[in-house]
């Protein structure tokens, strides 16, 4: 298992987060969450192009602007996400992570490396590759699964919430406030996702053209499952676990969530009184008015650590 506890200042996350495009999915007449998403990223310095008009967990051809394109590498995302403020400095960990496992020491033209298909950034929960039952019976002093099974991890990331509010099928409460890179397991959610472009061409192949089974978000993670070897298409796919984009429960009606429910919920159905996103501490979306006014930023567990700073104190 590879480590690391602080930042590799090395790697310049730039205004497209260190890929050529971001583009974010959804519905042109869903303005408010595309304005939303807009003030969000300026607020944290990056800019996203945008593919409208389809429902992002239906759409097979996202990939196809790239393929198009010829673009290099891009981050797709949906119009819902939500990201630690900090999020430049999580990405330039996560670099160089990609970059440790595909063990790439030459200059590259992207700060991931360049010898991945897919980063999955974003989604409700992950396993681990050498938990999955098809390598259960693999040797661990094996290659294969050495390859499966190696990490990088970052520790004591100020990042994660504390074990309670941190979901997931890892075990936290054990290695809390930690952060994985690593080979995909079996992902659920297509939440943020960044392809390459040999990537997308996999993916609008394998995805469109050749078939597609179920929904995309589990026929995207049976790809990077049961690809990985050369003889299908030698996919090569690392996650994030905890993800760093994760869907935003907005204040307000929570019909409102839906594309497909009237937006704001017609003045009926349950009301949430206060947004929230898993898995995120510093919200964007809930330090708006902090980014915008220089202030301080605020946790989603704000009372809950000062609880635990008082009994410590006590």
């Amino acid at each position: 298992m590879i480590t690391s506890s602080t930042a590799d200042a090395e790697l310049a996350i730039n205004e497209t987060l260190g890929f050529e495009r971001i583009f974010a999915v959804g519905l042109t007449e869903r303005s408010d969450k595309r304005d939303a998403l807009a003030l969000i990223s300026s607020l944290t310095g990056f800019k996203i192009d945008w593919i409208g008009g389809v429902r992002g967990e239906t759409v097979v051809d996202k990939a196809l602007p790239i393929v198009e394109r010829g673009i290099a590498t891009a981050l797709i995302m949906e119009d819902d996400m939500d990201w630690d403020v900090r999020l430049k400095s999580q990405l330039q960990l996560i670099a160089h992570g990609t970059q440790t496992l595909q063990g790439w020491s030459r200059i590259s033209d992207s700060p991931y490396g360049d010898n991945w298909d897919l980063i999955w950034l974003g989604h409700c929960g992950e396993v681990f590759p050498e938990q999955l039952e098809e390598n259960a019976s693999k040797a661990p002093e094996s290659p294969e699964y050495i390859s499966l099974a190696t990490k990088y991890t970052i520790h004591a990331d100020p990042t994660v919430p504390p074990p309670p509010h941190t979901s997931g099928f890892q075990n936290f409460t054990t290695s809390p406030h930690t952060r994985w890179v690593h080979v995909t397991g079996g992902p659920i959610c297509t939440f943020a996702y960044a392809l390459s472009l040999e990537g997308a061409r996999k993916v609008l192949f394998d995805l469109s053209v050749d078939h597609l089974v179920g929904p995309f978000d589990n026929a995207l993670a049976g790809l990077c499952r049961w690809g990985r070897e050369r003889v299908r298409l030698g996919m090569r796919c690392y996650s994030v676990t905890p993800p760093i984009f994760v869907h935003h429960k907005p204040k307000g009606y929570v019909s409102g969530d839906s594309d497909i429910q009237l937006v704001g919920g017609g003045g009926k159905g349950e009301l949430r009184e206060v947004g929230s996103t898993e898995n995120i501490v510093w919200s964007a979306r809930r330090n708006v008015r902090e980014l915008i006014m220089g202030g301080d930023m605020h946790s989603q567990f704000d009372d809950e650590e000062q609880e635990q700073e008082q009994e410590a104190e006590d």
